[in-house]
């Protein structure tokens, strides 16, 4: 679908090109004509800034240049009035038959609102969440894996291929330090006096994995057996990981591809990445170790690959994973959803990158930065460290997936984000989340009624939506398309939210100010195009709740 600021981008360069052959402004590249929503809504309904941007290229007055545009361009059908305002700025006001036809036209071609071409079919990676698999995910991971799979499900809307990744690190240290706690947490489930060892993890994550590989009457584990012990650790794993995947299904998300780094290895690809650094002059040798140079490239330090006993680094790894992210796997661009925490690894993963020869711009870090939960007066930060970390499906079982969703989306991934436990759990509109999901079923209610009464609306006038509050519906619904296309370039999926509850407080008023099924005979035509626009707009809703992967009922 085409967006409206695209449409009006289209017509100002017509505009400026009949200028020119007239002879009233002299040849130049236009480029970018800036247009976007006013924030005050006096000045129009969309703006452009272009004539400012003009003045200098062209060596004329920015107010004069608006004024010739403005000439050529209150002749197109889109455009009710075009007003030129100080200091050069073009406000534009959307014509109401053009307004009216569009709700025809989203009705006629249902499947195309909210479906934009700006990705044109580019291949994206969107990895996120990618926990350790030695415990359940906790409620600090829940931000930003809410944020990776709504950001991925907008991104397939604007049009790009996308994959969902999930990097299991399968591999290392951790795993060595999760086996040996296994093992003594399985002997204790069996009834023997067994100490964990000093560095094992913490917590009932391992305790119930012991336990049920216990239950399943697998208690034949020869812990003196290398062997056993080996098979024990993969039985433990396995289930850890199915743990995870109960936790990731209770958000509603689905990983397209669940990466193992242990594939790394064994398919000789680390191996082949770290030979290729090496062959370029990137890697040397020095107090036992193994170091990536890249302070060639302008970086500060250097950094090691591979330790003085022989292991790898998890930089190192990263670096093999992203060489097959984009050298092997080909993607355009790839998309990294990692905790603010990270921030000192961007950069000297990106120099790797460039090592490589991949373009670093096309990998793109989102640091989500920390979650306060408050619960009534009292605030407090979740940290497995300090102890008080509450599993992710206690959260969602507790205030549901909706409200989860939607709130960890409410705020930019720049912002520590206070989550109102309250507030997620109040049914009344002081919750956005019921209110937005009450839009969509009101209108189901009101949709069932027209088949109740027979009321066929098909043919219904939308030259008859001249209320103000429809055509600032109407207005509000023609929006998402451009709140796609500006959250796939920046990637600032919290404009999602915000649309929903202002498309749904547009909604809310039009239905206040202007009966959709009269008892009127007379009315009947009124009727039809009103609820015309009900079923826009319930189209409108559906969509933002599927990208926010949030539920859609149809009675509240």
């Amino acid at each position: 679908m085409t967006t409206v600021p695209e449409i009006l981008s289209a017509s100002i360069k017509k505009a400026f090109k009949k200028a020119q052959q007239d002879n009233l402004v002299p040849a130049a590249e236009i480029g970018d004509t800036a247009v976007e929503r006013p924030q005050n809504p006096e000045h129009g309904d969309y703006a452009s800034s272009l004539p400012l941007k003009l003045a200098k290229p062209l060596k004329k007055n920015p107010v004069e240049i608006a004024n010739v545009l403005a000439k050529y361009l209150k002749t197109d059908e889109i455009l009710e009035d075009v007003v030129v305002a100080s200091p050069g700025f073009l406000n534009f006001v959307l014509s109401k038959k053009w307004l009216q036809d569009q709700v025809d036209q989203m009705l006629f071609e249902p499947e195309s609102y909210g479906v934009t071409n700006a990705g044109k079919g580019k291949k994206i990676q969107v990895e996120y969440i990618s926990a350790n698999p030695t415990g359940r995910l906790h409620v600090a991971h829940a931000r930003g894996a809410v944020i990776g799979s709504t950001l991925a499900n907008v991104l397939k809307s604007a049009g790009f291929e996308v994959e969902q990744e999930y990097y299991l690190n399968d591999a290392g240290a951790q795993i060595d330090k999760f086996n040996r706690s296994l093992v003594a947490r399985y002997m204790q489930s069996l009834g023997n006096d067994v100490e964990l060892p000093e560095d094992s993890y913490p917590g009932e994550d391992v305790i119930a994995v012991a336990e049920k590989i216990r239950d399943s009457g697998n208690d034949n584990y020869d812990t003196n057996d290398p062997v056993a012990l080996s098979d024990l650790g993969k039985a433990g794993m396995q289930l850890m990981i199915e743990g995870i995947q109960e936790d990731i299904e209770s958000l509603r998300i689905d990983f397209d591809s669940w990466f193992s780094e242990k594939s790394l290895f064994e398919h000789g690809q680390f191996e082949k990445c770290i030979g290729i650094l090496k062959d370029m002059g990137y890697v040397a040798d020095k107090d036992g170790a193994t170091w990536l140079l890249n302070t060639k490239l302008g970086e500060e330090k250097d950094n090691v690959l591979i330790r003085s006993n022989g292991t790898p680094t998890y930089f190192s790894t990263d670096i093999a994973y992203h060489y097959n992210k984009f050298i092997q796997r080909k993607f355009d661009k790839v998309i990294d959803v990692w905790g603010a925490d990270h921030q000192g690894q961007v950069p000297r993963l990106k120099s790797a990158m460039k090592m490589l020869g991949s373009d670093p711009d096309d990998l793109e870090m989102i640091l989500v930065q920390m979650v306060r939960f408050k619960n009534g007066e009292t605030t407090e930060k979740l940290s497995k460290r300090e102890g008080n970390v509450v599993p992710l499906i206690e959260l969602v079982n507790e205030i549901g997936a909706d409200a989860c969703r939607f709130m960890f989306l409410s705020r930019s991934h720049e912002t520590q984000l206070d989550f109102d436990l309250d507030l997620a759990k109040k049914q009344s509109s002081e919750n956005p989340v019921y209110y937005i999901q009450y839009g969509h079923a009101r209108i189901c209610s009101i949709l069932d009624l027209a088949v109740e009464k027979k009321i066929d609306y098909s043919n219904g006038p939308v030259s008859m939506l001249s209320h103000e509050s429809e055509i600032q519906l109407i207005n509000k619904i023609l929006e998402l398309p451009s709140i796609i296309n500006a959250i796939a370039d920046t990637y600032e999926v919290h404009h999602l939210p915000h649309y929903s509850l202002e498309l749904a407080t547009a909604f809310h008023n039009f239905y206040q100010n202007c009966r959709v099924i009269s008892e009127n005979e007379k009315d009947l035509g009124l009727s039809k195009a009103r609820l015309k626009l009900c079923d826009v707009t319930k189209l409108a809703l559906v969509n933002c709740l599927e990208l926010m992967g949030m539920s859609k009922p149809e009675k509240m």
